[in-house]
């Protein structure tokens, strides 16, 4: 075991290595890697050397380590929003009216904000090499581990396809384009996937960034246009003529459907929320993860509290929660969307469209960051011996090629939605999925309650955690209890839905479909690795440990002891 420091002048523990293929030093010194030594072409995948196999580390594969501070902010900030939060928030809406809508957000923002905290505290312990499942593997079980790496791959490997039916949709969208067939359009977007990945690393990140960029900025520009029509200062061809104000909140009322439309609301937000975590999986692919990490982290706060909470909040002032066109049609109807619909009723000509541009462009988004996050997670799996070890190839460019390769063919499944009986197919498909996130979030918190207590056990103090969670193992306690509730809701909405006293087994099973696919995993991974539950005195927290600069934090921590309360808050949290 490490020396561990006593005081904070003192704190000075032996550093712990990530391997040879590590990009800095815990100085921040650089540190050469394979892709430092190839071609501009090579590196970033123009040509065919690059596709040749890259070198292997020691312990761990070498992935990409391309992105910058920048591109961890944006998908830390943006990433991840896409139709869950511009179209089906208008699904929530006629559900449980706009008090429910805020309320239910609210709750599972909190959640997210304690689970992104408790994964950054784990990633910039230990690094993550393409899968923070191993975090279940390493501090709850090895068999979950197992179970928790599969559904994560197979989550993406099923939202990818969905997302290129999405866009195809969005398209058509405009009256010009539905002439169109959609099979065309997927085959548009299914490209530009691809492209995008053959810049690998690299390409998912400058893509992300600008993506949520564009995010941020449309849904600036909407709140100022919502701010102005809650006023009344719509154009005289639109609806928002005089102060608006709260009316909807009164009638029909800021509450609809009783408990059950709160419990459909609460599935719904948690769903919205899908892809945050990706934050802490692109870290293993930044230049310096131990300074990139904490600062992208703190920017899910404004992702949750802008884009969701106050944005939805305009949404239920403005859009009545008894519109029949917030009900849509289809997979996805973008003309559903409140985003659009606002739009519409205020009489603004064109910004319909153009928030129909940013939806199209959110759903692309997501879709390329299926086929990053799946990959990755696959080749960690290989890495760990749960999957085929020819998923470990990284080539030359540092894209985990096979593993791309492997999401990528899912993309396929998309043409299944074209045929008379292909709907049907695809919605089982989606419904392995559904519950998919829920578990991947209740891992990373008991895995970090599970840490804690290994941390303490093993004779550590906290001051030795160089980036801690703002709400502590009380946080991970907590987002814990809200996921569990999550699923309590999903399981009574899926038995007595709205608008009847007693659901279909197909319904139920639609909904509730991938927990007995992750127990199934659970019981495989037993089979494989013949482990289960660790016990505390059995949890390794010192190898494999990153190296850190102690006299850096040392400093740093000195000096943020002198600043005064509501400073040393603000940066906590921000």
């Amino acid at each position: 075991m490490d020396e561990k420091p006593t005081t904070m002048d003192e704190k000075q523990p032996t550093a712990h290595t990530e391997g040879p293929t590590a990009r800095y030093a815990g100085d921040g010194t650089a540190i050469e890697t394979a892709r430092d030594q190839e071609d501009f072409m090579t590196r970033n995948g123009l040509n065919l050397k690059s596709f040749g196999r890259r070198r292997q580390g020691v312990s761990i594969v070498e992935l990409d380590q391309s992105m910058k501070t920048r591109h961890l902010h944006m998908i830390a900030i943006g990433g991840s929003i896409g139709a869950g939060f511009f179209v089906g928030s208008g699904g929530a809406l006629a559900k449980g009216g706009p008090g429910t809508l805020f309320l239910d957000f609210l709750i599972i923002g909190v959640m997210i904000f304690n689970v992104v905290y408790a994964l950054g505290e784990l990633a910039v312990m230990y690094p993550v090499s393409g899968g923070f499942y191993t975090y279940s593997t390493r501090f709850i079980d090895p068999s979950w581990g197992f179970a928790m790496g599969w559904n994560y791959v197979f989550q993406w490997a099923i939202v990818m396809p969905l997302e290129l039916v999405v866009a195809g949709l969005t398209v058509q969208y405009w009256e010009g384009a539905r002439d169109i067939n959609i099979g065309g359009l997927i085959t548009i977007f299914y490209a530009f996937i691809i492209i995008i990945n053959i810049w690998g690393t690299l390409g998912y990140a400058e893509e992300e960034f600008w993506s949520s960029c564009l995010k941020l900025g449309a849904t600036v520009v909407f709140m100022i246009i919502s701010l102005i029509l809650v006023l009344g200062g719509g154009p005289s061809s639109g609806r928002y003529t005089e102060y608006w104000g709260a009316r909807y909140w009164y009638d029909p009322g800021a509450f609809k459907n009783g408990f059950k439309g709160f419990c459909g609301v609460f599935v719904t937000a948690a769903f919205s929320f899908s892809g945050t975590e990706l934050v802490g999986l692109a870290a293993a692919e930044a230049k310096n993860p131990v300074k990139a990490l904490p600062g992208a982290i703190k920017q899910v706060f404004w992702r949750i509290t802008l884009f969701y909470i106050l944005g939805l909040t305009f949404v239920g002032l403005l859009i009545s929660s008894n519109d029949e066109r917030l009900l849509g049609a289809g997979l996805i109807d973008v003309s559903a969307s409140p985003f659009v619909l606002i739009g519409n009723y205020a009489g603004l000509k064109g910004f319909d469209s153009f928030m129909n541009v940013i939806i199209l462009v959110s759903v692309i988004s997501i879709g390329v960051s299926g086929v990053y996050g799946g990959s990755r997670t696959l080749t960690a799996l290989a890495e760990q011996g749960y999957a085929p070890k020819m998923f470990t190839y990284i080539d030359r460019s540092g894209r985990p090629l096979f593993s791309v390769l492997a999401i990528l063919v899912c993309g396929a499944l998309s043409y299944v939605n074209l045929s008379s009986s292909g709907v049907d197919i695809f919605n089982w498909l989606l419904a392995l999925s559904g519950l998919a996130a829920l578990f991947t979030w209740g891992s990373i918190c008991l895995a970090h309650i599970r840490f804690r207590k290994a941390w303490l056990y093993h004779g550590h103090t906290l001051d030795e955690i160089p980036f801690k969670a703002v709400g502590g193992v009380y946080g991970s306690y907590l987002g814990l209890f809200i996921i569990v509730l999550v699923l309590i809701a999903q399981f009574y909405t899926a038995i007595s839905p709205i608008g009847a006293k007693i659901g279909t087994a197909e319904g139920f099973f639609q909904s509730y479909l991938a927990l007995p696919v992750v127990m199934m995993f659970w019981v495989i991974g037993w089979f494989w690795k013949r482990k289960a539950w660790l016990r505390t005195a059995d949890m390794d927290v010192d190898s494999g440990r990153r190296e850190l600069d102690w006299d850096l934090i040392n400093a740093e921590r000195a000096e943020m002891a002198t600043w005064p309360t509501w400073k040393r808050m603000y940066h906590k949290l921000f």
